[in-house]
């Protein structure tokens, strides 16, 4: 916002000095400030994401150090650039909010959540499932429609629309969701098979997004301990490689 205002201001005075003191043509004088404005804008935005982007950088060295409360911090200090440049407060919104739903405060993720950019597809699901748990069935069918129409193409974010409208009781919009997805991810082979599960009178399978699945917590604790218990187990039957 500031870089927006700064470099109409700059753009302002110019035109008023060039046509009214130095006596320019109206159009030359505009031609100038409009140039002014854009190369100044685009020097601030430059600016202001580069620090934004070194903060954010340096979050992501704390949590790989799992420094998580570290990280927030740092993510925390770095809202006061939101005041600079637009999206930059829902980007960073975006992040501290899947980092507490990751680590299951979902308390403290839904306020942040809740002012995540849109083209964050991962946050806007964790979103929806907030608002579902909440029972807030038309917030969470409004998230995820405005999560779609930004992220398309993942095929994961059909599924997860498709998903969580079953789990609201919702059968038949969940077909016509997966559907939907369909139009988008022709012959898509996991919305297809669910696709077709469901107009079976089956349930979804969704254990084949791994990670990416099990990061929204709607798997049952004792399904992934299962999970975490024959990868274990695979990793204990393989036989050592000698050189």
């Amino acid at each position: 916002m500031y870089n927006l205002l700064i470099s109409l201001g700059a753009a302002a005075v110019v035109f008023v000095v060039l046509m009214f003191v130095a006596g320019l043509p109206w159009w030359i004088s505009l031609l100038v400030a409009f140039s002014l404005f854009a190369i100044s804008y685009l020097l601030l935005m430059r600016y202001v994401l580069k620090k934004v982007g070194t903060e954010m950088e340096s979050a992501g060295k704390d949590l790989q150090g799992q420094r998580i409360d570290k990280a927030i911090k740092t993510l925390q200090h770095a809202l006061r650039f939101g005041v600079w440049q637009f999206s930059v407060r829902g980007q960073i919104h975006s992040q501290i909010g899947m980092i507490y739903y990751l680590k299951r405060d979902f308390s403290n993720a839904f306020p942040h959540l809740e002012k995540s950019f849109a083209k964050n597809w991962i946050a806007m699901g964790m979103l929806a499932i907030s608002y579902m748990k909440r029972n807030k069935k038309e917030k969470m069918t409004a998230t995820f429609e405005k999560a779609v129409q930004w992220s398309p193409k993942e095929s994961l974010l059909w599924n997860l629309y498709a998903y969580c409208l079953v789990e609201s009781g919702s059968v038949e919009n969940a077909k016509k969701v997966l559907e939907r997805g369909l139009k988008k991810l022709p012959a898509e082979e996991r919305i297809t098979y669910n696709l077709q599960a469901l107009q079976e009178g089956k349930k979804m399978k969704m254990k084949g997004f791994g990670d990416m699945w099990l990061q929204f917590h709607l798997e049952k604790q004792s399904v992934i301990m299962k999970q975490q218990a024959a990868a274990m187990g695979a990793m204990g039957r393989r036989k050592v490689i000698r050189k």
